[in-house]
């Protein structure tokens, strides 16, 4: 009896072995039969049926920077959608007064947001101070890689960005009151020390659902962006449970080459064709030669001294990134014999100058919001990898405006009382100060003639003992973060008495101090 079982036990055994093989063969190939194969096709008809079945209280990411990479057509379905409420929505910003995602904050779709900028939306900055609305403002870079850790599987990372300020104290209103008080406050961040520095733990975002906007996209979910349009795209398509792209092309499949897709289908579920028009929020144009010299000459004196002098901290073969305002104008006073690489925070190396008059491009600006272009070899990435950069200390030099700078280098230029805007990328740009030249431009006294170096910060900080060196109208001050202010240029006609009576921080003069031109 035994015999006889074990006989049987190997002919079946046999048996299932041969007909695997055969079953295995059978199905290769019907699957490499194209006739005998369903085809995966995820283009949906209309923006409707996109987003059908989308679930009220969600989490929904939306990428776009500006009106840049916005998916307008998704978002503009969504407010078509009363039904729909609820939502906790992430984006670098929160759209423009009637536009983007600022069309879900006027239809009350949004009950809070997660974002890094919020700029002019005086929609939001109401609806916030009011308690009509929780706002939860992140760091540029931090977001960015919020978003990439939730699509990577990681539920937390450490980040040098924002340590010492009011994002890792926990001391920012997320809510108020109707009356303005505040009702609610961010939670503090763990904080550990590698290596001897510290650094601010900070949890991934996961989304329910995202909107994507592309320049091409297949059947198959293949996605291919152009220029600075893939800012936070790109890490927002890999995360969501159900992404939905917003495509200006639906191409056939190999259109796309296989090196051209920046997001692979196996992480987008739907496709549908985009049909809002592309918006440029600040269009600026490159001005005639006679033009821009008259500009020059008739520049503030102040603002002029400082920009020069900013010009003479690029050095041939830097890569370097520049703040809004003063900070930007200086490339056009460094020489010909200097070659600098500017980066823009938003996705771009290689910027270039502003286009000239109807040349402008919506998928190219920078971190200002304004049209640019690229110069011969730039490159275009998405914004995880822009401030994965910045934090490397890939960056030699960032040039920025500034509200207060302490006497050891404590920055505070992201808030005034009263106003709501955001970091926006500045807490990244200063995080690695062991790697990243940190400049600071600005008036040596505000309009009321109130010193702007003190001894120490008196707005929310930016980041603590970052600052390398202060250039004003007045002078140039060298900062060590332990020993304090050296001043070690003197703008013409000034003197050291000068300077002291109008900086609250104490400073020594170097033995041999230089004119600042």
């Amino acid at each position: 009896m035994p015999s006889i079982s074990l006989t049987h036990t190997l002919r079946t055994a046999s048996h299932f072995s041969r007909r695997t093989t055969k079953t295995y063969l059978n199905l290769s190939r019907s699957f490499s039969s194209t006739l005998r194969r369903n085809e995966i096709n995820k283009v949906y008809s209309s923006p409707e049926s996109a987003i059908s079945g989308m679930q009220s209280n969600s989490t929904l990411l939306c990428g776009g920077f500006g009106l840049s990479g916005v998916p307008d057509t998704l978002i503009k379905q969504v407010q078509a959608t009363p039904s729909i409420t609820g939502l906790t929505a992430v984006s670098n910003n929160a759209g423009v007064v009637g536009g983007g995602l600022g069309l879900l904050l006027e239809s009350k779709q949004v009950k809070k947001m997660i974002a890094s900028y919020v700029g002019e939306n005086k929609v939001l900055e109401r609806m916030y101070l009011t308690g009509e609305l929780e706002l939860e403002l992140t760091p540029q870079g931090t977001l960015a890689e919020r978003c990439r850790a939730g699509g990577a599987g990681i539920p937390a990372f450490f980040t040098p960005a924002a340590f010492g300020t009011v994002v890792q104290t926990g001391e920012l209103a997320l809510r108020h009151n109707s009356d303005g008080s505040v009702a609610q406050y961010s939670t503090p961040r763990d904080v550990k020390v590698f290596a001897g520095k510290s650094y601010v733990m900070e949890e991934a975002i996961r989304g329910d659902y995202a909107f994507i906007k592309a320049y091409k996209a297949d059947r198959l979910g293949n996605v291919q962006f152009r220029f600075s349009a893939q800012n936070f795209n790109g890490a927002m398509a890999r995360n969501a449970t159900t992404t939905i792209v917003e495509a200006e092309h639906i191409v056939d499949v190999g259109e796309i080459e296989p090196n051209a897709i920046h997001v692979p289908g196996i992480y987008v579920d739907r496709v549908v064709q985009s049909t809002a028009d592309k918006g440029i929020e600040k269009i600026v144009n490159a001005k005639p030669e006679s033009e821009s010299a008259a500009e020059s000459a008739s520049l503030d004196s102040k603002r002029e001294r400082i920009v020069r002098r900013a010009a003479k901290e690029f050095k041939n073969g830097m890569y370097a990134n520049l703040g809004i305002g003063m900070p930007m104008l200086a490339p056009s006073y460094v020489g010909a014999d200097v070659e600098v690489q500017l980066q823009s925070e938003n996705g771009i190396l290689g910027l270039g100058p502003y286009p000239q008059p109807g040349a402008e491009d919506a998928d190219l600006i920078n971190a200002g919001k304004e049209t640019v272009t690229l110069l011969p070899g730039a490159s275009c990435f998405g914004s995880e990898e822009s401030f994965g950069m910045i934090r490397a200390g890939k960056i030699n030099l960032t040039i920025l405006g500034a509200m207060q700078v302490s006497a050891r280098g404590d920055l505070a230029n992201w808030m005034l009382p009263g106003k709501v805007k955001g970091f926006g990328g500045a807490m990244d740009l200063v995080s690695n100060p062991a790697k990243t030249k940190v400049v600071v431009t600005m008036e040596h006294t505000d309009k009321k003639g109130r010193p702007k170096i003190l001894k120490q910060c008196e707005f929310p900080l930016t980041g603590r003992a970052c600052v390398s060196r202060i250039i004003t109208d007045l002078c140039v001050f060298d900062v060590d973060f332990t020993n304090g202010l050296t001043l070690v240029e003197l703008a013409d006609g000034v003197t050291a008495d000068e300077v002291k009576s109008k900086t609250d921080a104490p400073f020594k003069v170097a033995d041999d101090v230089k004119p600042m031109l």
